[in-house]
């Protein structure tokens, strides 16, 4: 059984779907044979039913088609470029090891990058670019940072597809209705409503906007089609509508221009090369790389969320990408991640090895060298209504209420790097949205107790949980409290502190260094033994830990307490600075102190002995 992948984005886990098999286990077909016994052994097909790797391979290929030229067209580049970049897609990276059924090709989520990049340095140099974030790739592959970008907040990954998708949305509510967007996010939204008004006020970008309105409510409504009609790809359907309308008398929509696959190469030349001196171009390869990566192995983690079969290999996975660009760059084409449109396809059509997502690339191939014209008759507003409901997918809004009711903090992340996406750029929105989650996690971390009370002739602070510098100014003003008391006795119970960092540390030492130097006041300083054990001068051997009364056990505590006598009392010890003792639990303490030290009153200081 196939699962189903969840909602939002392609992020999901399945719902509603029967476990699957566990991996490399036998299944049985519906004869009662043992379907592993049939598979052939060995090889990177091993397991394959060809039937079903071809069949997903055409579902794949009728999707692909229609984004890879929808994505080209966003970005600004000729719609022969993003065809080349499925093809090396599918027949390179579809080959190599690394994913098993996850599917590349130009991805909407670059698209708006790539024409940022095409409009400030041409398209010439798109290759050099390619080519250099390729190499990038591949060479953190190889030194093994792949399973990095595992390390990810979610909110930061939802956000990053809800910054992608709402540009995304609006860029191309734009050439839906036969226009052209504005510029930037921003600038498209605040013309959205001339660009509505426009469109009312012609007749022809009305049936254009039509056209792709159509598109869009098709994608949503296709799926619940009954009968077999409902596993042709809506993106399929829309098209063929598409060009019928198109073909009417007296219908002018734009409809896309398509030339010769192999003249729309553009191998990068010395000219381009030497734009490698330039450090708005070495910025461009760093942003490629880094966004291409992550959009990659983020979708490898949703897809393997979709099935049960092999795991994907990430350092692997990021040099098959790297090797895909280094190609497209080579070609002079558009850049290529692994899409979750194109993948959740592939596994929701029962493939099960890298023959159907390597055959999608060579039906891409044939499709655009042998059929050409064909291409020539797909109105643009169509291909803007297929980006815009994957634009809406990648959004997710229903996923904003879903964090705000299961963590507030992580929703703060989601929003604001989605936020953030769409006021700056990918790369800006993304690495604010992973600085809001470093400090959403460190605020956790920093789960810090602090307490001061002031009793008789007594000063007393308790501090519990992660002690680190986020919660410094709280210390600070427990102990300026404290000090400020006038009190001749001073209690600092460290003992409920699990972590103590070097600022809170230092500020514990210096204040109890300043007040053990001013006449008459006692400091009592107790902490943990894990955070500030004494060292000895030679360590005690094992045999003599064994022993109880050779000194205390593991569960022993530390307490550095000030050694002047109070009230005349004296412990007879005479250190320089501090008495160390040990204290062990159910040695016959009564106080649960070290005798002759604890001169605080029981009542004094009641929960807080231990």
């Amino acid at each position: 059984m196939v699962k189903t992948p969840g909602g939002g984005a392609g992020a999901g886990p399945a719902t509603g779907a029967a476990p699957g098999p566990r991996a490399g286990a036998g299944t049985r077909d519906d004869s009662g044979r043992d379907a592993k016994a049939r598979a052939p052994k060995g090889g990177m097909f091993a397991g394959a039913n060809l039937g079903t790797e071809i069949s997903a391979s055409l579902v794949v290929f009728l999707v692909a088609l229609p984004l890879c030229i929808g994505v080209a067209v966003a970005s600004g580049a000729p719609a022969e470029l993003g065809i080349i970049t499925g093809v090396i897609g599918g027949l390179v990276v579809g080959m190599t090891p690394g994913s098993t059924l996850q599917v590349s090709g130009p991805a909407a989520g670059l698209a708006a990058l790539v024409a940022e990049t095409v409009e400030a340095q041409g398209i010439a140099m798109l290759g050099v670019i390619v080519l250099g974030a390729g190499i990038l790739q591949i060479v953190l592959g190889l030194i093994r940072l792949g399973r990095m970008f595992q390390a990810t907040s979610v909110a930061v990954v939802q956000g990053m597809l809800a910054g992608i998708g709402l540009p995304l949305m609006v860029s191309q509510s734009y050439p839906l209705a036969d226009n052209k967007a504005p510029g930037t996010p921003i600038e498209n939204m605040l013309a959205f409503p001339g660009l509505v008004a426009d469109t009312l006020a012609n007749p022809q970008a009305a049936i254009a906007a039509g056209l792709g309105i159509a598109t869009v409510v098709l994608s949503f409504v296709w799926k619940k089609v009954p009968g077999p009609l409902n596993k042709i790809p809506a993106a399929l359907v829309a098209v063929a509508i598409g060009i019928g309308v198109a073909a009417l008398p007296g219908i002018e929509v734009k409809t896309l221009q398509v030339g010769n696959l192999l003249a729309a190469i553009q191998v990068p030349g010395p000219e381009q090369f030497a734009g490698l001196a330039d450090p708005a171009i070495l910025t461009a390869i760093v942003t490629f790389t880094v966004i291409a990566s992550a959009e990659s192995l983020f979708t490898a983690a949703a897809v393997d969320r979709m099935h049960d079969g092999k795991r994907t290999q990430y350092n692997s996975e990021l040099i098959a990408q790297g090797a895909g660009n280094t190609l497209c760059g080579i070609l002079g084409s558009l850049p290529m991640t692994a899409v979750v449109a194109r993948s959740s396809a592939n596994v929701q059509s029962g493939a099960k090895t890298r023959l159907s997502r390597t055959l999608h690339g060579l039906w891409l191939l044939a499709f655009a060298l042998l059929l050409p014209s064909v291409l020539a008759l797909i109105p643009i507003s169509v291909l803007a209504g297929v980006l815009v409901h994957s634009g809406w997918k990648l959004l997710a809004p229903e996923q904003f209420p879903k964090m705000w009711h299961q963590d507030r903090g992580e929703f703060f992340v989601m929003t604001a790097t989605t936020l953030a996406i769409v006021a700056t750029a990918l790369l800006e929105g993304v690495l604010i949205g992973l600085a809001a989650g470093i400090v959403l996690a460190a605020l956790r971390m920093s789960q810090t107790s602090v307490e001061h009370t002031v009793e008789g002739d007594s000063a007393k602070v308790v501090m519990k949980g992660n002690a680190t510098f986020l919660r410094l100014p709280k210390l600070i003003d427990a102990l300026e409290a404290v000090g400020a008391s006038g009190k001749e006795r001073i209690r600092l119970d460290l003992m409920g502190v699990t972590h103590l960092d070097h600022a809170c540390r230092n500020q514990v030492e210096e204040f109890v260094a300043q007040k053990r130097a001013t006449p008459g006041v006692r400091v009592e300083l107790l902490m943990p033994n894990e955070l500030n054990a004494p060292k000895t001068a030679k360590e005690p051997e094992p045999e003599a830990m064994a022993d109880p009364s050779a000194g205390p056990g593991p569960t022993a505590e530390w307490y550095y307490l000030d050694p002047s006598p109070v009230d005349g009392h004296y412990d007879g010890h005479d250190d320089s600075h501090h008495v160390d003792h040990h204290h062990a639990y159910g040695t016959g303490y009564a106080t649960g102190y070290p005798e002759g030290v604890d001169l605080f009153d029981d009542h004094r200081w009641g929960g807080t002995r231990r």
